[in-house]
């Protein structure tokens, strides 16, 4: 449509910049998401909590949040990143 503010074409800062928030909010989103999923899970596993544990499940919990946080912050800017190409 045109004369709508949509419908301008992004600038190369404007898709960096769309790409940047989405890196950010797969950064922080990313984490949470790991964190209640295994926690989930270690609820369901009949050996975490028990005394032959010694912390296994949690340092598990600890390990996948820590690591979802870059892959979080890539998917997040991959997808917006091609969003902001399409709407170019």
């Amino acid at each position: 449509m045109p004369g709508h503010p949509a419908a301008a074409k992004l600038s190369i800062w404007g898709i960096l910049g769309k790409a940047l928030v989405g890196a950010l909010a797969g950064f922080f989103a990313a984490p949470v998401v790991a964190f209640i999923v295994v926690l989930v899970l270690n609820f369901f596993n009949p050996v975490c909590g028990t005394p032959g544990d010694s912390g296994g499940c949690e340092m598990g919990l600890a390990t996948v949040v820590v690591g979802s946080a870059l892959p979080g912050a890539a998917i997040g800017f991959i997808v917006n990143g091609l969003r902001g190409w399409r709407q170019r």
